[in-house]
């Protein structure tokens, strides 16, 4: 009986990092057969769905969409309407890692992972032994400031949310920094408050929140507020940088991001 060649599998987030190795490694190793793929919450923010699109027409791949069969709604009530959160990250589980795992089977496959060597984490780890994660961006010594270079060279560049929000995601995400949720309600009020409805709206009368200490609603009553200290915060940043190329200019911007994020997929 033959045995089923090792697959090679990449997953695409719909952010910088993920998109900059599917980049590099057709460009560094154009003869992997490199099977790409997403994982699609239905939560997504519509800038990430462009950005999606953007990478299949300047690589010329195909982006394998995997969905768990049932949606965040149906996984929401099964954990008696306890949303998500770092200590609860449940979705992730029930949403990208299993239908991911799923989508692997019993083959052997080596994953891609898009973690750089200026971060100091190794992303999700699969426990499964015929699922081998390597790290392309450490291997090759390479940082933000390089991954931003491939972005730019490449044509695909940027996704659109970045001028506002640091991280890929569902638009819900409770990783986001409070100014992120600002800005959520100004680029998409459809979506904030939707994101509103799910911490009101329980059977038993519970009410949870999306962030620490308050509700949506009582952090968008300090929008002045949030947005003036994150100028602030901006503002000194600049200042320590007077003379800045636009790899740092971008640097600021995403300079917020999250290092421990585990959520995404591709970080298997």
């Amino acid at each position: 009986m033959n045995k089923k060649p090792v697959r090679h599998i990449l997953g695409l987030s719909g952010g910088k990092d993920s998109t900059a190795l599917a980049v590099f490694m057709r460009q560094k190793y154009p003869e992997i057969e490199m099977e790409y793929f997403f994982c699609d919450t239905h939560k997504e923010l519509p800038e990430t769905d462009e950005y999606l699109d953007r990478i299949k027409a300047r690589l010329g791949i195909k982006i394998e969409k995997l969905e768990a069969a049932r949606g965040f709604d149906h996984w929401l009530d099964v954990y008696g309407g306890v949303l998500p959160s770092p200590k609860m990250r449940w979705c992730t589980k029930q949403m990208k890692i299993l239908p991911l795992e799923k989508f692997i089977g019993d083959d052997e496959a080596i994953s891609y992972i898009g973690i750089r060597a200026d971060e100091n984490r190794e992303g999700y780890i699969s426990t499964k032994p015929h699922i081998k994660p390597v790290f392309p961006f450490k291997e090759h010594g390479l940082v933000k400031a390089d991954i931003i270079r491939i972005l730019e060279e490449s044509g695909i560049g940027l996704p659109k949310y970045y001028s506002w929000r640091s991280r890929s995601g569902c638009y819900f995400c409770f990783f986001q920094r409070k100014y992120e949720w600002v800005m959520l309600a100004e680029n998409h009020r459809d979506l904030f408050e939707k994101a509103v409805k799910y911490e009101q709206e329980h059977k038993d009368g519970r009410e949870y929140t999306w962030t620490q200490s308050e509700t949506l609603q009582e952090l968008l009553e300090r929008k002045d507020e949030i947005i003036a200290e994150h100028e602030k915060s901006m503002a000194r940043k600049e200042k320590d940088t007077p003379k800045k190329s636009l790899a740092e200019v971008l640097d600021l911007v995403l300079d917020d991001e999250d290092e421990d994020l585990p959520c995404l997929a591709c970080h298997l």
